[in-house]
C-alpha cells in the first residue's frame, strides 16, 4: 500500500498578504488598459479619421468659398461700414443686421452677418461685401459665425452628424482616454523597475526581436512619446464636450475658470441725442487697442452699447472686448488678456491647439501627425490582443481579475478615486457600470473556461492511466 501523500507545509493556504500599492496600481493599470482599451479604440480612431479632415477646415474654406472670402482686386481705401451694411441690407430687406466681421486681412471681404425671420435655429446670412467697391462677393447660411463646411466638419468630428447620441460617442471616447493612457504608461514605465535600460523604455528593444514581444516594444515606446499630445488632445476635447465641459458653463464660476465676458450695462439715453454709426463705434474700439479682426455688434435697445470683440485666431494672441457708448463714442467696459484667470488663459490656448488654431500650419501638421501616429497605436494594440486572442483558446491575453484582490485602504482609495471621476465625467460614470459588468462576465468566462481545461485533463490523465496533475 502506498503511503498517503501530505501536502508540503510550502504549498499550505495561507492568507494571502495585502498587495503593495505599486502592485494594486500596476494591476488596475493592466486591468483598465487592456479592457477599456479594446472597447473604446474604435471610437477613438473615428475621432481620429475625422479630427484629421477637421484641423484642415481652414485650407478646405479657402478652397471652397474662395470667391467669398477674397476681393476680387485690393484697392487703396476701404468704403464705409455703413455702405457695405447698406449693400447687404438692400440685398435681403426683410433681414436685420446682427453684426460685422472685419477684414483679417487686405485682401478678404467684410462679413455682414443677417438675422433672417423664420423658426428657431434659422440660420444666420452672412453676406460678403468688397470692402473697396461696397459689391456684394457672395453670401452664406452661417451658425455662429462659422462657414457651412467648418459647421459640417465640425459636427462630424463632434457627433458624427447624428445629435445627442453622436455627442456621446465622442464624450465616451474623450473621458476613457485619459484612464486608457495613464494605464499604458504605468505599465510601460514599470519595466524600468527590471533592471532596463533607459534606451529600452524610450525606444524599441533591440532583445525584443520578433512577435509579441517586439509589437509589445514599439506599442509601448510609442505610446510613451505620444502620452503628453495625447493628454492634452483629449482634456482639451473634454472641456468642449456637452457633459463635462456643458455642465462647467451653466455652473457658478468661483475661481474664474472661463474666460470673461462684458457686462456691457445700459447707459443713460441723453435727450436728443443722435447714435453714432458703427463706423465710429469701430474707431473707438480700435483706438482703445483692439486690432485684427473684429466682430462689431451694434446695441439691440435704446442705451445699449456698441459691443466690439477681437475675433482672429493664433499667435499674437487677440482677445480685448470693449463696450462703446453708442450716443458719445466713449469705452464704457474693457477687457483684456491680462483680465483672464491663469485657469482660463490655458483652457484658451488649449482650445485653439485643439482645434489647430494656435500656431497656423505647424499646429496643424502637429495634430495630424498625432492623429496618424495614435491610429498606427491602435493597430499595433489590436494586434498584440490577436495574437493572444481569447476566441482562438489562448486565455493569456486576458489580464487576472483584479477587484477582488483589493481589501482595505486600496480599495477605498480606488472606489474613491472612481467616484471622483465619475463626478465630474458624467459620461465616463454612467459608463462604469458597464464596464464592471463586461469585466466581471470576462472573469466568469475565463474562469469556467479554466475549469472545463483542467476537467479535459484530468479526464484524458483517468483514461491514460496516468496521475493526475
Amino acid at each position: 500500500m502506498s503511503a498517503t501523500p501530505t501536502v508540503p507545509a510550502h504549498r499550505a493556504r495561507r492568507p494571502s498578504p495585502s498587495p503593495r500599492l505599486s502592485t494594486v496600481l500596476q494591476l488596475v493599470s493592466r486591468r483598465l488598459h487592456f479592457l477599456a482599451g479594446i472597447v473604446v479604440a474604435p471610437f477613438l480612431a473615428v475621432l481620429c479619421l475625422t479630427g484629421l479632415v477637421y484641423v484642415f477646415s481652414p485650407q478646405i474654406h479657402d478652397s471652397l468659398y474662395r470667391t467669398d472670402l477674397h476681393v476680387n482686386e485690393v484697392g487703396d481705401v476701404r468704403r464705409p461700414l455703413a455702405e457695405q451694411i447698406r449693400a447687404a441690407l438692400t440685398a435681403h430687406p426683410e433681414a436685420t443686421l446682427k453684426s460685422v466681421l472685419t477684414p483679417p486681412a487686405a485682401d478678404r471681404t467684410t462679413r455682414v452677418v443677417l438675422s433672417v425671420p423664420g423658426p428657431a435655429g434659422t440660420p444666420d446670412r452672412t453676406v460678403f461685401v468688397d470692402p473697396y467697391t461696397a459689391l456684394i462677393n457672395g453670401e452664406l447660411a452661417t451658425a455662429e459665425n462659422r462657414l457651412p463646411a467648418n459647421t459640417w466638419l465640425r459636427q462630424l468630428h463632434g457627433n458624427l452628424q447624428l445629435g445627442t447620441p453622436g455627442r456621446l460617442y465622442a464624450e465616451l471616447a474623450a473621458s476613457w482616454l485619459p484612464l486608457i493612457l495613464l494605464g499604458g504608461l504605468v505599465l510601460w514605465l514599470a519595466r524600468t523597475r527590471r533592471k532596463r535600460r533607459l534606451r529600452d523604455v524610450l525606444l524599441p528593444s533591440a532583445r525584443d526581436k520578433t512577435g509579441w514581444a517586439r509589437l509589445r516594444a514599439v506599442h509601448g515606446s510609442a505610446g510613451l512619446w505620444l502620452t503628453v499630445g495625447l493628454l492634452l488632445v483629449g482634456v482639451t476635447g473634454l472641456a468642449m464636450t456637452q457633459f463635462a465641459g456643458g455642465r462647467a458653463d451653466r455652473a457658478a464660476d468661483p475661481i474664474r475658470l472661463r474666460a470673461p465676458v462684458l457686462t456691457a450695462a445700459p447707459v443713460p439715453v441723453p435727450p436728443g441725442a443722435q447714435p453714432i454709426g458703427l463706423d465710429r463705434a469701430t474707431a473707438a474700439a480700435e483706438a482703445a487697442g483692439l486690432s485684427g479682426e473684429l466682430a462689431v455688434n451694434p446695441p439691440l435697445a435704446p442705451g445699449a452699447p456698441f459691443t466690439v470683440t477681437e475675433i482672429a485666431e493664433g499667435l499674437p494672441l487677440h482677445r480685448g472686448a470693449v463696450a462703446i457708448d453708442p450716443y458719445t463714442a466713449a469705452v464704457t467696459e474693457k477687457l483684456g488678456w491680462d483680465d483672464y484667470s491663469l485657469v482660463a488663459k490655458l483652457s484658451t490656448l488649449g482650445t485653439e491647439f485643439h482645434t489647430g488654431t494656435l500656431f497656423g500650419l505647424a499646429n496643424q501638421l502637429v495634430l495630424a501627425a498625432l492623429a496618424v501616429a495614435t491610429l498606427v497605436l491602435l493597430a499595433l494594440g489590436y494586434r498584440m490582443w490577436w495574437i493572444h486572442n481569447p476566441y482562438r483558446g489562448r486565455w493569456t491575453s486576458l489580464p487576472r481579475p483584479v477587484w477582488k484582490q483589493l481589501a482595505g485602504w486600496p480599495l477605498i482609495a480606488v472606489l474613491l478615486g472612481v467616484a471622483l471621476l465619475a463626478w465630474r465625467l458624467p459620461v465616463l460614470g454612467a459608463s462604469l457600470p458597464v464596464f464592471l459588468a463586461v469585466d466581471a462576465g470576462l472573469s466568469r468566462l475565463k474562469s469556467d473556461a479554466g475549469r472545463g481545461l483542467r476537467a479535459r485533463l484530468s479526464g484524458n490523465d483517468r483514461v491514460s492511466g496516468r496521475p493526475g496533475r
